[in-house]
């Protein structure tokens, strides 16, 4: 007599569902901690501030004082990624600034020739540091140490430390707004449309995703839930509208804030949707296995670390835009602030980890705490120490949290991704054979095992 086995289905709350709304089954309350913060801070400095921190003049002047740091953190997450980290990017940012001041100044180029020459000595800069790094085998800790000791000297030696005047054409890129049109509504109509762009493009997301779920038959969240996401998503869309749009007369969503945008959209398909963004987390999580499975090493580190360059001749242009002049003093300490937006979004130290989406957001914790904290009147000394203590304590509870044997906060925030090295197998490396090194050379001894905590 056969024994019938009946099978019950699992049962998906409502709660399991919700954490579905922005991740998959894999997603969980921790994968919004950076956010939640964000929000948190923000609510706090509405409540401080007496509604100042939310003011439509404010918002905008957060955009665009903070946009540089903000495209910083773009390179800067790549070069963490991939295990690196970049001391340069300051002094990089004030030679080209002064460079290209000085060829609309002196040689009396039109501006967008003069960016042109700004982003090719960018690329120039980047290759020369990426070639010590990814070709001699010089760390790139040094490379970019000694970096920002030769850009600042080039800054100060090609400006005679003086300060460098643009003309007010240019200074449009960095502290202009997109151009009003059409009739008066009271609000900025190109503000407006692109709000509506935007969610038009979150409403086309959401139904591709849930397409293409169902397509390759993989777990989807109820409809219900995308219902609540696109609420959510589309009422924060709305409401920063507003507030963009609802500006002075002769304001509207700055410049420098659609350069963020394009940046961020680009990058963010290069990580996610191509073979070097694959490659960049591969290296970064085990270039050992990186390189026994066929990926160049030399290239990758080549390409991170030159257009970490690349990206921060862009930052010095709107910044000099914005100034209306370029100075010995620019690109001081942008290199912190760049690499604190990083980690606070989410990168590990180790490399292998971070997303493009939680480092803007990192960036924005620490111009918003820039922002309330001034609001507020507090000095500039005690501005200091607070952002010190966010950074300490956003990577010490993670680094906590693994330790003691618990899922890193971290790793939380992306162990959906799922990395074409997965399942790939790892020979073993006889002892006393050559393995290659992360520059494609070779040594004589095995590296030790890897001591890193388990949980990225």
């Amino acid at each position: 007599m056969s024994q019938q086995t009946t099978v019950v289905p699992k049962k998906s709350g409502g709660i399991r569902d919700l954490t579905k709304m922005f991740g998959g089954s894999q997603s969980t309350g921790r994968q919004f901690g950076i956010l939640g913060a964000l929000i948190v801070i923000i609510v706090l400095f509405e409540i401080l501030t007496k509604g100042k921190t939310l003011d439509p003049v404010n918002l905008i002047n957060l955009v665009n004082g903070n946009a540089y740091v903000l495209i910083l953190a773009v390179g800067m997450v790549m070069v963490i990624i991939a295990g690196h980290i970049d001391l340069s990017v300051g002094s990089v940012a004030a030679f080209v600034g002064i460079v290209v001041a000085k060829s609309m100044f002196v040689g009396h180029f039109p501006w967008p020739a003069a960016m042109l020459v700004g982003l090719i000595l960018g690329a120039l800069v980047g290759a020369w540091q990426g070639w010590w790094v990814a070709y001699v085998g010089v760390p790139a800790f040094i490379v970019t140490l000694a970096g920002m000791l030769l850009f600042r000297g080039a800054n100060q030696f090609i400006g005679n430390s003086t300060t460098v005047p643009v003309p007010d054409a240019f200074t449009f890129i960095g502290g202009g707004f997109l151009p009003d049109f059409g009739p008066d509504f009271g609000f900025s109509n190109p503000t407006l449309i692109l709000g509506l762009l935007v969610a038009i493009a979150i409403v086309w997301q959401e139904r591709r995703l849930r397409r293409a779920q169902e397509l390759m038959g993989a777990d989807k969240a109820p409809l219900w839930v995308s219902v609540v996401k696109l609420v959510v998503l589309l009422g924060v869309v709305a409401f920063a509208t507003y507030l963009f749009a609802s500006g002075r007369v002769g304001t509207s969503y700055p410049v420098s804030g659609i350069v963020l945008a394009v940046l961020v959209l680009g990058y963010s398909f290069l990580t996610q949707n191509t073979i070097i963004g694959r490659h960049i987390y591969a290296v970064g999580g085990n270039w050992r296995a990186a390189e026994l499975s066929g990926v160049n090493i030399r290239r990758v580190n080549f390409f991170v670390i030159a257009n970490m360059s690349v990206i921060a001749s862009v930052a010095g242009m709107l910044w000099i835009a914005r100034s209306v002049a370029s100075g010995p003093g620019d690109g001081v300490g942008w290199e912190l602030d760049a690499i604190a937006a990083v980690f606070i979004g989410g990168a590990a130290v180790s490399g292998g980890i971070g997303t493009i989406t939680g480092s803007i957001i990192g960036g924005l914790v620490i111009a918003v705490l820039n922002n309330g904290l001034q609001l507020l009147g507090v000095g500039s000394d005690r501005v200091q120490m607070i952002k010190g203590l966010v950074l300490l304590v956003a990577v010490g509870v993670d680094v906590y949290s693994k330790r003691q044997g618990k899922p890193s906060i971290i790793g939380l925030l992306t162990r959906g991704r799922k990395s074409y090295l997965d399942e790939t197998p790892i020979p073993a490396t006889p002892q006393g054979t050559q393995t290659p090194t992360p520059t494609g050379g070779a040594q004589d001894t095995v590296r030790p095992k890897d001591l890193t905590p388990e949980g990225d």
